[in-house]
């Protein structure tokens, strides 16, 4: 939910660094908190999940694609509310990333199943986040928990979330399907193009913070 600077121990989901993660101002406060109006928002777009992934096999388009325009709404409500209402929490930080990631896997599987999309794209997109998991060990062997969206990800992630109902909608004939599939497929190339950017910067932030403690500790 937002851009994200990396500095000193910057990936824990305490303090400064997580309101960083989720793109709001400094100096606010991360709660503890489960029960909040953000992470109900986050919980319901990852009930629409399965919801989604129903529908799309069983090819009814037009509500998927309600579906998808609810994901993608509630994907921006729940950071407005979270920072408005003043209830960035330490579970939302990680909540909201993760169901954006599992919605873009189910809604790739359904367009591949369909054969709306090619198995490449697939493996280029999931293979972005398999490389997120093997940072993983490394940075809790030096005591960091994930880390923060940057900005260009969250970009790269908006672009997929839009590309996905312009390309099932481009399965119309027409004017209509031909205008969504170049807008889809635009969308798809930058948001991909983003998504890869994104990698690199958490490889290379990874590396450093890694770098840091080692040299700290030697």
């Amino acid at each position: 939910m937002g851009a994200a600077d990396i500095g000193p121990r910057p990936v824990s989901t305490t303090g400064v660094a997580a309101s960083r993660a989720v793109g709001v101002a400094a100096g606010q406060q991360v709660s503890s908190r489960v029960l909040t109006v953000p992470n109900l928002i986050s919980l319901l777009r990852l009930l629409l999940v399965p919801v989604f992934a129903v529908l799309i096999v069983q090819e009814r388009d037009v509500w998927a694609l309600v579906v998808l325009a609810a994901s993608g709404a509630s994907d921006w409500l729940d950071g407005f509310l979270a920072r408005r209402l003043d209830q960035v929490s330490r579970i939302g930080v990680m909540l909201d990333p993760a169901a954006d990631r599992l919605f873009i896997l189910v809604t790739l599987l359904g367009l591949a199943w369909r054969d709306v999309v090619p198995v490449w794209l697939v493996l280029l997109i999931v293979g972005r986040d398999v490389l997120l998991l093997c940072l993983m060990p490394a940075l809790a062997r030096h005591g960091y928990g994930p880390l923060p969206v940057t900005f260009i990800g969250k970009a790269g992630t908006f672009a997929l979330l839009y590309a996905f109902p312009l390309l099932l909608l481009a399965e119309m004939p027409g004017t209509v399907g031909d205008v969504a599939a170049v807008a889809g497929w635009a969308f798809t190339g930058w948001g991909v193009g983003l998504y890869w950017v994104a990698g690199a910067q958490y490889v290379r932030q990874t590396r450093a913070l890694v770098a840091a403690d080692r040299k700290e500790a030697s």
